[in-house]
C-alpha cells in the first residue's frame, strides 16, 4: 500500500513538470523575446506582414529592420605599414531581417523563428543585432 502511494506521488510530480514553456534559447533573439508579450514587441519593430491562425495560436510573419551598410575597401599592409595592393572592394550591404512569431492565445511569444538574415562571417548576424541586442565587433 505504501509503495503504491509512493509510485503515484511520483507519477503526479513528474505530470506536473510537463507543462508547456517557452523552450531554450538558441540565439539572441530568443533569449530576448521568448516569453516576452507580443504587442511590446510590435510597438518596437512594427506591425506583422500577415498572420496565420493555427488552433490556439497565431504564427505572425515580420520583416524590417531595414539598413544600407557601407563596407569599405580592404588592403594589404605592407612591412613599413602603408597600404598595400587591395584585398576587396567596396561595397555596400542590404539588410533585412524576417522572422516568424508563435503567439499564444494570452498574446506571449511562444516561439520566434529567424526566416531571413544576413550572416556574419564572425560576431552576431543582422537579425541578432537589430532584434536581440547583440553587439557587433
Amino acid at each position: 500500500m505504501n509503495f503504491r502511494m509512493m509510485t503515484a506521488a511520483g507519477l503526479v510530480l513528474a505530470l506536473a513538470g510537463c507543462t508547456t514553456t517557452t523552450g531554450v534559447a538558441r540565439n539572441a533573439v530568443e533569449k530576448r523575446w521568448l516569453g516576452q508579450p507580443a504587442g511590446t514587441y510590435f510597438a518596437q519593430f512594427g506591425p506583422p506582414l500577415s498572420d496565420v491562425e493555427t488552433g490556439g495560436d497565431t504564427v505572425y510573419s515580420w520583416k524590417g529592420g531595414y539598413k544600407t551598410r557601407r563596407i569599405p575597401a580592404e588592403y594589404e599592409k605592407t612591412a613599413d605599414g602603408k597600404r598595400g595592393k587591395r584585398i576587396s572592394a567596396a561595397r555596400t550591404e542590404y539588410l533585412s531581417c524576417a522572422v516568424q512569431l508563435t503567439v499564444s492565445s494570452d498574446y506571449v511569444i511562444r516561439s520566434i523563428r529567424i526566416a531571413g538574415d544576413r550572416k556574419r562571417p564572425t560576431g552576431p548576424s543582422w537579425c541578432e543585432e537589430f532584434l536581440g541586442g547583440a553587439k557587433a565587433e
